[in-house]
């Protein structure tokens, strides 16, 4: 398929800049197969779930991640760490991180009480090795700075820290939140459990490649990034479950999606699974164990609008689109939501 088919144009003002409060009161476009959406809000979302249906959620937490740093000559660097990739020669932590400035093997660079070295240089990644004794992450969350989208137009706030995490994010490896689990609430989520709706996690740490755009004329020839997720063997159980009594699998957005097919393309089918992906998910491909989706809008010609499109069709998406941009839905990871649902089967009907 042509990645131009992924294209809309979105006025600039629908960029979300700051989350809405409380962070329910966002507005949910609910699309029922090929109806036409309704509008409602997060806090309704139990009016569209029913009894019987599990919710997944990305348990991920996002680290601050983006740290000021002084190369020995004396140059501002800006370092986004990306993820550990093990231990240094001298026991200490390496890390894989871009780094805006320029840099070389052997550059040093100091980051608040300690001193980073560039080991290793591949395009747009550097690799860091930070000195024995220092914990990368402990130095992230006293000394850096919350890593918001590009399309954020503005620093870091210090209401950041909290709003731009889920009320269950409990595993630190993420520079990107699943945004749409932003949404949801604890006493939402209680209210869910209370009317029968069953919960289940998956761990998926998000990378910068999220908001890579694809830039291949063809979308089968984008190189997607890769992601460390995790979907143990109690989630699989609960969709053993939910199956069992004719539930519906709902995910809670698209890094749910990409953890969840991920487990179920092994060779056995569905079961525990941990370790990288670089599933790619677009059309004609069919999810395997999603049934409905809440998600956020994503950006253009993205790999996340490719994957919704799997549930709903390019041109339904589309034109999903479309209407939210008429009904002047907030757009991006502080913006909106839509809920997509399976159309209900019809009743069958007895035999004369």
């Amino acid at each position: 398929m042509d990645t131009a088919d992924f294209d809309y144009d979105l006025p600039p003002e629908l960029i979300a800049q700051h989350p809405v409060e409380p962070r329910d009161a966002a507005r949910l476009m609910v699309c029922v197969g090929a109806a036409p959406p309704e509008h409602a809000c997060v806090a309704d979302l139990g009016r569209f779930l029913r009894a019987g249906d599990l919710l997944v959620v990305n348990r991920t937490r996002v680290f601050p991640a983006r740290l000021d740093g002084r190369k020995d000559t004396g140059g501002e660097v800006e370092v986004l760490l990306v993820q550990r990739e093990g231990d240094a020669p001298d026991g200490g932590e390496r890390w894989r991180a871009f780094v805006r400035g320029r840099v070389r093997v052997g550059t040093c660079i100091a980051i608040a009480d300690s001193v980073a070295t560039v080991s290793a240089c591949d395009d747009a990644d550097r690799v860091l090795d930070f000195p024995r004794g220092v914990a990368v992450l402990a130095l992230a969350e006293r000394h850096g700075h919350v890593p918001l989208p590009p399309y954020i137009r503005r620093a870091d706030e210090a209401g950041d820290r909290e709003r731009y995490q889920t009320v269950f994010a409990d595993r630190p490896g993420s520079v990107a939140a699943p945004t749409a689990a932003l949404h949801l609430t604890t006493a939402l989520i209680d209210r869910l459990v209370a009317q029968g709706v069953e919960l289940a996690r998956v761990d998926l740490a998000i990378g910068p490649g999220t908001f890579k755009p694809v830039q291949s004329e063809r979308i089968e020839d984008h190189p997607i990034h890769a992601e460390r997720g995790e979907c143990p063997a109690e989630t699989v159980a609960a969709i053993a479950r939910c199956r069992a009594r004719g539930g519906r699998v709902v995910a809670v957005g698209t890094t749910v999606v990409r953890t969840l097919e991920s487990a179920a393309r092994q060779p056995g089918g569905l079961a525990a699974w941990a370790g990288w992906t670089r599933l790619y998910l677009h059309p004609p491909e069919r999810l395997r164990v999603v049934d409905a989706l809440l998600t956020n809008f994503h950006l253009p010609r993205s790999t996340l609008l490719m994957l919704v499109s799997c549930l709903t069709g390019v041109d339904r998406l589309l034109a999903l689109y479309a209407a939210a941009i008429a009904e002047r839905y907030r757009f991006f990871s502080y913006g909106d939501a839509m809920l997509i649902l399976p159309q209900p089967a019809e009743p069958s009907v007895p035999a004369p």
